[in-house]
């Protein structure tokens, strides 16, 4: 048992203390949660290590180091572990993406050693529903998508993934990395859209992160020609339908706090904001 005040990177036996702490916060740490509870914290398996930062021989907070890094529960004196830790490593990650205040602390930590960003979204509304909104009527039309269907859906995954992140997916790897992820949510039932009479997608979102706790609804996007026709709210209130009733009890998603169009849907379809996620891209 660790006595001291220390950092390390967690190991498979952890696992239940990991998800203990992960459990506090069962909507903001969804995305997390979710691959721990499939992978553990093997680092093959997780993609990415976990680090553990202990009070007392207590482990009292997390930090997820993988494609993206994300502190997770993280007090002062943790951030400035995992800052110490994540400067040592070097930048290994794309995002550094978690909760306003020790996002913030973590990256004021940091720049100075991986900056400039390419871009910091400083706040991101985290925000949830339980419930289908009443004075919706969901959108008929927005199915899940087949698996014979990834040709049909993953143009539409791209141009939501650059619009969004103000980079293609299709680069470095050609996009394979991207194109299983896309398939690994249709193959999960997870990826929905309504199609217009020509086959083409008009309205879009998948279910990302996924716990017995909570689900985290991503990648909403409606084709721009389709855009201001009213699609997106009575679709969100179907993918909605889908998520509370097959997927977790709770639905959560982030939006750029300057969106303000998106804002609006989600508050109509139901949403209401419980905090707030900051951003840092390279």
């Amino acid at each position: 048992m660790l006595t001291q005040t220390t950092s390390r990177v967690l190991e498979p036996s952890d696992l239940d203390a990991a998800l203990a702490i992960l459990d506090r916060e069962p909507v903001a740490n969804a995305f997390v949660s979710a691959r721990v509870q499939v992978a553990g914290l093997d680092p093959w398996r997780l993609g990415g290590e976990m680090w553990g930062w202990y009070e007392d021989g207590m482990l009292t907070s997390l930090c997820y180091a993988g494609a993206n890094l994300v502190p997770v529960c993280a007090t002062p004196r943790a951030v400035r572990a995992f800052a110490d830790r994540a400067r040592r490593a070097g930048r290994r990650c794309s995002s550094i993406v978690g909760p306003v205040e020790a996002t913030a602390e973590l990256w004021r930590l940091l720049e100075p050693h991986w900056g400039p960003a390419r871009e910091v979204r400083a706040r991101q509304p985290l925000m949830v529903t339980d419930r289908v909104p009443a004075d919706i009527t969901p959108d008929p039309y927005v199915r899940r998508i087949r698996k014979d269907e990834m040709d049909t859906i993953m143009p539409a995954c791209v141009a939501m993934f650059t619009e969004e992140v103000g980079v293609s997916p299709m680069a470095g790897d050609g996009g394979l990395l991207y194109q299983a992820r896309v398939a690994e949510l249709v193959g999960a039932g997870r990826s929905f859209a309504r199609l217009d009479q020509d086959g083409n997608v008009v309205f879009k979102a998948e279910i990302g992160a996924a716990t017995s706790h909570a689900c985290q609804i991503q990648g909403v996007w409606v084709a721009p020609e389709y855009r201001g026709k009213g699609l997106a709210a009575p679709g969100m209130a179907a993918v909605l339908r889908y998520a509370l009733a097959d997927v977790a009890p709770v639905a959560s998603l982030y939006v750029n706090d300057f969106n303000t169009a998106a804002r609006r849907t989600y508050q109509r379809a139901g949403f209401q904001e419980v905090g707030a996620l900051m951003s840092i891209l390279f």
